[in-house]
């Protein structure tokens, strides 16, 4: 063992618990999954309304419609709350980092560079994803038209 560590071929220590969660702490991952969740509610809605069209509804269908985001969102905030993911982020973060690493991490994340980035990255994934809402509006089209094309090519008749 002696001559494996002096040869540098020792392993580092696994991360400790402790030292996980307060990188995850530091990077507020409970705060950006509760956040997900409200954005995963709004785009839900504006899912629902874009493949709902100009279609006729009447107010009763309207209402159930409008209450299907708010009820998925709540199912995954009950099967997915913090108490139930953050033993799986410990043991993810155990697996995959050493305690030299998460060190590292949490240095990095408890100074104010680490902080503004924590801070601001709310605001890059929101614009990112209305970038890429952007993109999808014509990629989908296109996607369509390329699915259509297949199943014709496939002599398979389209409903």
């Amino acid at each position: 063992a002696a001559s494996a560590a002096a040869s540098g071929v020792a392993q580092a220590a696994p991360a400790s618990a402790e030292s996980i969660e307060r990188l995850l702490a530091l990077t507020r991952v409970e705060t950006l999954l509760d956040s997900m969740y409200g954005n995963l509610e709004q785009l839900m809605r504006q899912n629902m309304r874009q493949s709902l069209g100009d279609r006729p509804l009447t107010a009763e269908q309207r209402r159930v419609i409008d209450e299907l985001p708010g009820r998925f969102s709540k199912v995954m905030r009950q099967e997915f709350n913090w108490s139930t993911l953050k033993p799986m982020y410990v043991r993810v973060y155990q697996e995959s980092f050493e305690q030299p690493e998460i060190d590292g991490l949490i240095a990095f994340y408890a100074s104010p560079t680490g902080q503004a980035f924590v801070d601001k990255m709310p605001l890059v994934m929101q614009k990112s994803m209305a970038l890429m809402q952007e993109q999808m509006r014509t990629l989908v089209p296109r996607m369509t038209r390329e699915i259509e094309q297949t199943l014709k090519d496939a002599k398979i008749p389209q409903q």
